[in-house]
């Protein structure tokens, strides 16, 4: 387990509470507390190369420019490699790199990338005909206090990643790129008015996956009301696109992390079955809740849950025992087996409004 922040911590956590045995490493020594907990400069081949000798799968939670580093490793090692990655460039090394696996190599195992793309691939199974898939995640405050109605509780190099890189659609069937930030539309859930926008890297290696057999698919992150304004005149009329790293820093210290959050799901497919125009839907909302012993925000439990469960199901045998593993090739009835996947279909659908589009400008 590669990365002991929050996320990493309840992954390594869950799987304990799974029955696997699992040796924590993180770069910060403060985390090594307990005798399968080592600190490590994450960065030395030669170190990690070491480590991997006494496992048979790593899971990295680092930050996503460390990913690729870390996978060569692995494969060097023979051992399976997953990770939370959303981050399109390094998606391709990873498809390169396990052309020659031994080993199963999987990234985008979280909640988006990951679990969303369970989701949509499922409910466009269940169409004849497949027309469009909307997928649309967003990690948010519940009681927000500021003009952005948001907090960092995701990295905020990935936020800020996902904001400024071209983002990934199938348009009549081809897979083009669009620029972030674009698109903006309303969602109404429960009563609450969202807004959604595209970002990039949510659909992993869905248009690839799609190309040919889904007319539109698109990835878009949900947020609050004005959200999307306000980060684009701070990223492009500030010119904080321009300085990515001050970015970072300037959004994590205004927009600190909350305990009380919320994580809003929300997946759809339209097109046809037995002749018949139809539609198939799933949303949910997600909250706190006590997991291993800790009440976690929604945030850290439900990306975790996509990644135990992905593990889960290696450990099965319920996989390919090499190459490039994508999300959407995991089913979501298959998904529900896992105890972990079961965590994210649990209670009553949640009910959504009509979208209704608003201008882009």
């Amino acid at each position: 387990m590669l990365g002991l922040g929050r996320v990493g911590a309840l992954i390594a956590d869950m799987l304990r509470e799974r029955g696997f045995v699992v040796q924590g490493v993180d770069a910060d020594p403060s985390k090594a507390v307990a005798d399968d907990v080592t600190a490590m400069d994450v960065t030395d081949s030669a170190a990690l190369a070491e480590a991997f000798e006494r496992v048979d799968a790593v899971v990295s939670c680092l930050p996503y420019h460390l990913n690729a580093r870390v996978a060569q490793v692995a494969h060097a090692a023979s051992i399976h490699y997953l990770d939370l990655t959303e981050d399109v460039e390094t998606s391709h090394l990873l498809q390169e790199l396990a052309k020659a696996s031994a080993s199963v190599v999987m990234p985008h195992c979280g909640l988006a990338p990951g679990f969303i793309c369970v989701v949509g691939a499922s409910l466009a199974a269940r169409l004849d005909i497949v027309d469009t898939v909307a997928l649309r995640v967003g990690a948010l405050p519940r009681t927000p206090n500021n003009a952005l109605g948001y907090a960092f509780n995701w990295s905020p190099a990935g936020v800020v990643n996902e904001y400024l890189n071209e983002c990934e659609q199938l348009q009549g069937g081809i897979s083009v790129t669009v620029p972030p930030l674009g698109g903006l539309e309303t969602i109404i859930i429960e009563g609450t008015q969202y807004e959604a926008f595209t970002t990039s890297g949510g659909l992993g290696t869905m248009c690839e996956t799609f190309a040919g057999r889904v007319d539109r698919l698109d990835y878009k992150s949900i947020r609050y009301p004005r959200h999307c304004e306000l980060m684009r005149f701070l990223l492009h009329e500030l010119r904080l696109a321009r300085k990515r790293g001050v970015a970072q820093e300037l959004l994590a210290e205004a927009y600190p992390p909350v305990h009380d959050d919320l994580v809003v799901l929300y997946a759809a497919a339209e097109g046809y079955q037995a002749g018949r125009s139809a539609r198939e839907e799933l949303v949910r909302l997600y909250r706190p809740r006590a997991i291993a012993g800790k009440v976690r925000t929604a945030i850290a439990w439900t990306t975790a849950a996509g990644a135990v469960a992905m593990v889960e199901l290696l450990a099965r045998g319920a996989m390919s025992e090499a190459g490039f593993a994508r999300q959407e090739d995991v089913s979501l009835d298959l998904l529900v087996t896992t105890s972990a996947g079961q965590l994210l279909v649990d209670g009553p659908p949640t009910r959504v409004g009509n979208e209704s589009q608003l201008p882009v400008g």
